[in-house]
């Protein structure tokens, strides 16, 4: 009868549930958790006053969100920017003080706005404006470090010119190739000389001293090197006015506080300590003013573009995700233990006296005296125990680079410990400790950058032997333990067995009538005879198991040109390889020689041959790399590829090489199509031109200086 009530009340509960609950049940069990939640806030408004309901929408609620929130995530990655908007709306319309809102839609912007700079960097890349590519770059990565897109511009913009231009160039007025022969003439007359040649605008200082003279002599320069080499010989600085005018003033500290620009520079740390990276920055870059905030982990720095540009490489090459390593371990405790026992077992009293009577007895009465012995009279002992233990753990620890992992198995045990107080009255306090016995583990691994992992392992297994009752009854323990210690090197999967942790226990007792129970064979006739025989050996596995190793930066973020020691991040003052130059500084006096030569265009000297890469392509697609000539003279060479990655497009006698020749006219272009294989999703690949010549029609020749790009990236296959 009272299961037939329960029954019944269960029946009518489910027909009294509202049917938004049913309806948002089936709705969540199809995934449709938008439609779920419309089903419940309608319910909701009708009734605010249900519990039921609002539990439900609160759960609908969450999944709603929660899934949302996975698919903008997706679309993000994929820079599917108009899908992620609709989502979005989708998720405030769900819940409109979700945390993640105002997150979510500040990155949505952000990477829409980050798509268009980055498609004008690789524009700009293309159009040969190297210093605007960089520009852009560095907008993207100051927002987002780890964008996949600026950083490979960077790598390219890097890649494109030689370490010791990477400080920083002018624009192109800049770039013009003058020739200088003065020998002891005022300096303002070879700045005078180079404007007229250039239409480059000269700004001079009223510190500038009129009277200085200079002796240079320089042929096939550009005029931003030439500046360079007259500056530096004549203690003066430049700042870059516009494109086409220039300050000159001395180059003393007071000048330097007076005219050099100085900008201010928040940089987000991800993964470096930011008290490790402000010690760096200090020392290396000698950067005017730097701000540490421990809470948000990051700097505000504080001085010329220059250095602050060289301060955002040196954080780039050091900003890296620390490794780590997943460790797989098996310990196993194998035990044995065997216990025989066989014999008489005697009585070892006695009596004899009057039966069932306790005291003193007379004398007189013993003529009833008894003997007796205690029953069982003769107990024949025959056992004989045997068991295995086999106590297996097998945690899997992931760890940081360098950091300690502690693994305990087994239990804790109360140790009391009293205190006895004898001021006035007496009183006893007594306070309570553990005492950790089992298994215990301490592992610290070092990744190493060819996959190995360098392990230091503590192991101690202890058990409990027996317990021991102390004065005044407090209890201690008798604890056996077998520790070891030890650093070893495995490679990324490979399994080390540490064993021999054994403890091997054989003993042999005899109990039975003194003397005749020690008889070999006959001795089990008057005694019995144990042996127990107890054997333990602790195994250790250890696999680890890299999950992330350092990403090396790319060349351009380990080799920086970093200015003077006096200028950490100046310009460079080195020509190109083709320059000539004899500077002599004068001693003062009259102009001994007019100019020779002014600011007169030198003949080039070398081929230029474009490069032109397909930035991005998807996993199996095709690759265009476009070779334009912009000289007179015709150009022959190789074009190198990896052939487990790249195929030509078109079947070739040395597609199975990786070499494919080619030949440009003077003035020529072609473009060879490669196919991206399986192999390369994912990745970043390098085109490699190599035996390039250049010649004339009469047979002279000319070296060949490739300008342009020639990294581009594999998407990963969906």
């Amino acid at each position: 009868m009272k299961q037939l009530l329960v029954l019944l009340s269960a029946l009518l509960l489910a027909a009294c549930a509202n049917p938004a609950l049913r309806q948002a049940e089936e709705l969540g069990r199809s995934n449709q958790w938008p439609a779920a939640l419309r089903v419940l806030d309608d319910a909701v408004a009708k009734d605010p006053t249900d519990p039921q309901l609002r539990a439900a929408q609160v759960r609908a609620r969450e999944q709603a969100t929660a899934r949302l929130i996975l698919q903008i995530e997706a679309l993000r990655a994929q820079s599917r920017w108009d899908d992620a908007q609709t989502l979005l709306a989708q998720l405030a319309k769900a819940d409109a003080k979700h945390p993640r809102l105002s997150a979510l839609t500040v990155d949505i912007e952000r990477g829409r706005r980050h798509d268009s700079v980055l498609a004008s960097g690789r524009a700009a890349l293309k159009g040969g404006r190297i210093e605007r590519a960089e520009a852009l770059a560095r907008e993207i990565l100051a927002e987002a470090p780890q964008h996949p897109g600026a950083r490979l511009l960077a790598s390219q913009v890097a890649q494109s010119r030689p370490l010791e231009t990477a400080v920083g160039e002018l624009g192109p007025n800049f770039q013009k190739p003058v020739t200088l022969e003065f020998r002891d003439a005022p300096l303002r007359q070879v700045f005078e000389a180079l404007a007229r040649s250039s239409s480059i605008n000269f700004v001079f200082d009223k510190d500038v001293r009129a009277d200085a003279r200079v002796t240079v002599f320089l042929r096939g320069v550009t005029l931003d090197e030439a500046m360079r080499v007259i500056l530096g010989t004549q203690q003066l600085d430049r700042k870059l006015l516009n494109d086409s005018s220039v300050l000159i003033f001395p180059n003393t500290a007071a000048k330097q506080r007076e005219h050099q620009e100085l900008i201010t520079r928040t940089l987000y740390l991800s993964n470096a300590d930011v008290k490790q990276v402000q010690a760096m920055v200090r020392t290396i870059a000698k950067v005017r003013d730097i701000h540490v905030d421990e809470r948000l982990n990051l700097l505000i720095v504080r001085d010329t573009p220059e250095v602050l540009r060289f301060v955002e490489k040196l954080i780039a090459s050091v900003d890296l995700p620390e490794p780590e390593v997943m460790l797989e371990v098996e310990v196993m405790e194998l035990a044995t233990d065997q216990v025989d026992a066989l014999g008489l077992d005697w009585p070892d009293t006695v009596q004899f006296g009057l039966p069932n009577v306790s005291g003193q007895v007379l004398l007189s009465e013993r003529s009833q005296f008894r003997g007796s012995i205690a029953n069982p009279a003769i107990v024949a002992t025959l056992r004989g125990t045997a068991g295995n233990n086999n106590i297996l753990a097998n945690p899997k620890i992931r760890v940081r680079n360098r950091d300690k992992a502690k693994v305990h198995i087994g239990q804790k045990l109360p140790v009391f410990t009293t205190t006895t107080n004898f001021t006035g009255a007496t009183s006893v306090a007594a306070s309570v400790s553990y005492l950790d016995i089992g298994l215990k583990l301490d592992v610290e691994p070092t990744v190493q950058l060819d996959n190995d992992v360098v392990i230091k392992v503590g192991l101690e297994v202890s058990n409990l032997i027996r317990q021991v009752t102390g004065p005044g009854g407090t209890t201690a323990y008798e604890i056996g333990t077998r520790n070891t210690a030890t650093t070893l090197r495995l490679a990324d999967g490979e399994t080390q067995v540490l064993a021999g942790l054994i403890n091997d226990e054989d003993r042999k007792s005899a109990a039975g009538v003194p003397g005749l129970s020690r008889i070999p064979l006959l001795g089990r006739l008057f005694g019995t005879q144990t042996d127990t025989r107890n054997k333990t050996e602790v195994v250790l596995l250890i696999t680890p198991r890299v999950v992330r190793n350092l990403a090396v930066p790319d060349a351009s973020l380990t080799r920086l040109a970093s200015g003077v020691d006096a200028s950490p991040g100046a310009f460079s003052s080195l020509l190109r390889r083709d320059a000539r130059v004899g500077v002599g500084l004068s001693s003062g006096g009259a102009v001994a020689a007019a100019p020779a030569a002014v600011a007169t265009p030198a003949a080039p000297t070398e081929a230029v041959l474009k490069l032109d890469v397909t930035p991005q392509v998807a996993a199996g697609g095709t690759v265009s790399v476009a070779l334009k000539s912009d000289s007179g003279l015709q150009l022959k060479g190789e074009l190198e590829f990896d052939t487990t990655k790249l195929a030509p497009a078109q079947a070739t006698a040395n597609a199975a090489t990786g070499r494919l020749p080619f030949e440009l006219p003077p003035r020529g272009e072609r473009v060879i199509v490669l196919r991206a294989l399986p192999a390369a999703a994912g990745q970043v690949l390098n085109i490699a031109l190599s035996g390039l010549s250049a010649s004339g029609l009469n047979g002279e020749s000319a070296p060949v200086r490739v300008d342009g790009a020639a990294m581009f990236t594999v998407e990963s296959a969906r």
